[in-house]
């Protein structure tokens, strides 16, 4: 089974008393074009910002990157670098560029995007965006041709991922890629210092207009009482992933509540362990309570879960199919298992801790285990665990709802924690995967999603919103359900 590395290692919480002065630019700055964004993150730099894992997400949140195509508002592909394109048969689309610089002062060209989106095509691990997908890119006068071997029909959507964005040709070199400087979003990365910091300069000929901030002061600081403190006390502007816990010490008016795609699920490993047997997974999911969770830990920042995809995922709840073909519960009788989850959001450890008693009262004897993401995720991969709880955006890699299904629960998916392998669970994601309608997409996602909640591998338990700490004197800050963006052109203090 592929693995593939999705966050790593986790900065300790700093001091905080100096921790915001500037890393690469005047922070103190509060003139004339506008100020320095002071900015704490929850996860700071985990495979040396390649955008082909976990760090593409915080590049695009940043403001330093783009790709081809966004998403809109309700999750369909928007012109990004790419300001039109058609399909040109079943499995060749043509992109039409805008014009546009490279943060390094070269032109974006359709050479240079073509080059750009062959090389993530030959990154190992695989992107997740590419999961499953042959592509190749090729300069066609003033666009690019993008073929794959196969009818993609959600394949503007896929180039849309933060794993695809688009880098100066300067940045690629047979190892990795060098973001720094070589972008093409409102925001250059300009000086990283480790899993610490790092600082971005406006980038004065960004395509979409001049940003008004004149540059982001960025900390990775792991600890969410940490970031809150960091608010609260004005060291910073803007904090992501404010704890629950720690909202209501907080000014009600610095708080930005946003539904998102992210579910909190436990994942049950199917491959060995007690948790192979199908009545036994049932039983865990009868022991399961997720509205107390929803009450009592995330204190109505959360809905119960309902599937895979939650209420964010707006088309999701009048099409939900109903899950057959569930094992019988058997009684635990006592059976060991180890359950483990990391400490970087806040909410996990409490969960682990409230899921620990209800499966202890249903009869299993749990083990819980709390670990930094950087320590758990290949044991956790590695199918190590009986049960491992964790939170996952469920659109985030290509805004395509069958690509998380793919992902996570298939044979060859490369962030399978429940270790899931099941031919009729394959057959109903393949399937879907088929589909180019939208709306019969959805369709078939769903029906996909009831075969997996059907084998009891993975039982979602709160769909989250997300809070972001946001300084009173701060406008513009983007926040959406897919936790793509944060920074952009109009964020300003």
């Amino acid at each position: 089974m592929r693995r593939r590395h999705l966050l790593g290692s986790l900065l300790l919480a700093p001091a905080l008393t100096a921790c915001f002065a500037s890393a690469g630019g005047d922070s103190s700055d509060q003139g004339g074009d506008g100020s320095r964004l002071r900015v704490a993150l929850a996860f700071p730099p985990a495979e040396n910002l390649s955008p082909y894992g976990a760090d593409a997400t915080l590049l695009s949140r940043l403001g330093v990157t783009e790709g081809l195509t966004a998403l809109d508002a309700n999750g369909a592909a928007a012109p990004a670098l790419a300001e039109s394109w058609r399909r040109e048969n079943d499995r060749s689309w043509l992109f039409t560029l805008r014009e546009a610089t490279f943060q390094d002062g070269s032109e974006v060209t359709p050479a240079a995007v073509a080059a750009a989106l062959t090389h993530a095509t030959e990154a190992r691990p695989a992107p997740a965006a590419l999961a499953g997908v042959t592509l190749k890119a090729e300069a066609a006068g003033d666009a690019v041709r993008v073929t794959t071997r196969t009818a993609d029909p959600v394949l503007p959507l896929r180039l849309s991922s933060p794993n695809l964005a688009v880098f100066a040709p300067k940045a690629y070199t047979a190892a990795d890629v060098d973001p720094v400087g070589t972008a093409t979003g409102p925001f250059e990365l300009t000086k990283v210092t480790g899993s610490a910091s790092a600082a971005l300069d406006r980038f004065d000929d960004y395509w979409g207009g001049r940003a008004q901030a004149s540059g982001v002061d960025a900390r990775f600081v792991a600890d969410g009482t940490a970031r809150a403190n960091a608010l609260r006390t004005g060291q910073v502007d803007i904090a992501e992933a404010i704890p629950v816990a720690q909202a209501a010490a907080l000014d009600k008016d610095t708080l930005r509540k946003t539904a998102t795609t992210r579910t909190t699920s436990l994942q049950l490993n199917t491959e060995s362990g007690p948790f192979k047997d199908p009545e036994l997974r049932a039983a865990a999911r009868e022991a399961v309570d997720g509205s107390a969770l929803v009450k009592g830990v995330f204190e109505g920042y959360a809905d119960p879960g309902a599937g895979i995809y939650g209420p964010a995922v707006t088309w999701a709840e009048g099409k939900r199919v109903r899950p057959t073909g569930r094992a019988a519960a058997a009684r635990p009788n006592g059976t060991a298992i180890t359950l483990a989850t990391y400490d970087n959001r806040p909410e996990l450890p409490e969960v682990a801790q409230v899921l620990q008693q209800q499966l202890q009262k249903a009869g299993f004897k749990v083990t819980l285990q709390v670990r930094e993401y950087s320590r758990l995720e290949s044991d956790a991969l590695d199918g190590k665990f009986d049960a491992f709880v964790g939170a996952r955006n469920s659109l985030v890699d290509t805004g395509d709802p069958v690509g998380v299904l793919a992902s996570d629960y298939t044979c060859d998916g490369g962030y399978n924690l429940a270790q899931l392998c099941d031919k009729k669970v394959d057959k109903a994601v393949a399937d879907a995967d088929l589909v180019s309608d939208t709306g019969q997409r959805q369709d078939a996602a769903l029906r996909a999603e009831a075969a997996i909640l059907g084998t009891d591998a993975v039982v979602p338990l709160a769909h989250q919103s997300i809070i972001v700490g946001v300084g009173t004197d701060v406008r513009g800050v983007r926040l959406d359900p897919y936790e793509r963006t944060l920074v952009g052109t109009g964020t300003r203090r």
